[in-house]
């Protein structure tokens, strides 16, 4: 068998990306019919069929799913293997990392790690990707080779599979409702589709307080600002409400509250990076306790 060189698996990367041989020609600087070669080639190598071919384009079949994703990881090892080796020559980090987080602590947790991180290591490039913590989540972004470390929400007794994960923070919920309001608990309950694990759920099923009626909006940012303008209460984590808009008062529920569990979460590989090593060592400082 021969192996599938560097420059290969970046065509088949193209080909995924823009979704056709022609495009993917047209971005590496090779013809439709190189292009259509290559893949040929490649999958001859690796004994399965990578890309459906049809009049929409090219689209990666399950086996060609799983070859992509061990070539971005392959090929960031590559990129890892060089800026770590001149890192280390020069006694400083440098090069792309990757972080995939889900809105609030890309905007609350992130700013503060990455400007320490990049005060100490001018060299050192962050790149953000902001990801819903739905399905697979930011997780699934650093188990696809798209990121090199995620922040992401987990239930006390999940699983990551092929992942390696370590505790942040475990954040309360909170009460949030109009200032002001004559009968707060006579609003609707506000929602977002990214508060649908077991974190507040349970909870909320044995909360008969809690009004019966409920609104589900586009994501917490949304609900916070909907409780500003009167329209309903919430019950928010604290990453949410650090800094919360006129007109909204935030309470304390107390023991029994709900709670939400932050990780990081990286690969076997990525977690030997100094890169990844020292985001990590900030986020855990930013998250420590005062």
């Amino acid at each position: 068998m021969v192996d599938l060189s560097p420059s290969e698996l970046r065509l088949l990367i193209a080909v995924e990306t823009t979704g056709s041989f022609t495009a993917a020609g047209r971005e590496v600087g090779l013809s439709q019919s190189a292009v259509s070669h290559a893949v040929r080639e490649s999958e001859r190598r690796v004994g399965a069929v990578l890309f459906e071919r049809g009049r929409r384009g090219a689209t990666p079949t399950p086996a060609g799913e799983r070859a992509l994703v061990h070539a971005r990881q392959i090929l960031r090892q590559l990129e890892l293997l060089r800026s770590e080796a001149r890192g280390a020559a020069s006694g400083s980090i440098s090069g792309v990392v990757r972080v995939a987080a889900f809105r609030t602590a890309a905007a609350h947790l992130l700013p503060p790690v990455l400007d320490r991180l990049t005060t100490r290591f001018p060299e050192l490039r962050p790149q953000v990707l902001v990801v819903p913590e739905l399905g697979r989540g930011t997780a699934g972004e650093v188990a696809d080779g798209r990121a090199d470390l995620a922040i992401a929400t987990l239930d006390d007794h999940a699983e990551l599979p092929g992942l390696r994960h370590g505790d942040l923070v475990t954040e309360p919920y909170l009460l949030v409702h109009p200032a002001h309001h004559p009968d707060p608990r006579g609003l609707p309950l506000l929602d977002w589709p990214e508060n649908c694990s077991s974190y507040t759920r349970h909870w909320w099923a044995t909360q008969d307080w809690l009004p019966p009626r409920r609104l589900e909006v586009a994501d917490d940012s949304v609900v916070l600002s909907m409780v500003a303008q009167g329209i309903g209460i919430a019950i928010l984590p604290r990453l949410t409400v650090l800094t919360p808009p006129p007109g909204v008062t935030v309470v304390d529920l107390g023991p029994g509250r709900p709670t939400r569990r932050l990780v990081h979460v990286t690969t076997g590989a990525a977690r030997h990076s100094l890169a990844v090593r020292e985001l990590i060592r900030e986020l855990r400082t930013s998250v420590a306790p005062a």
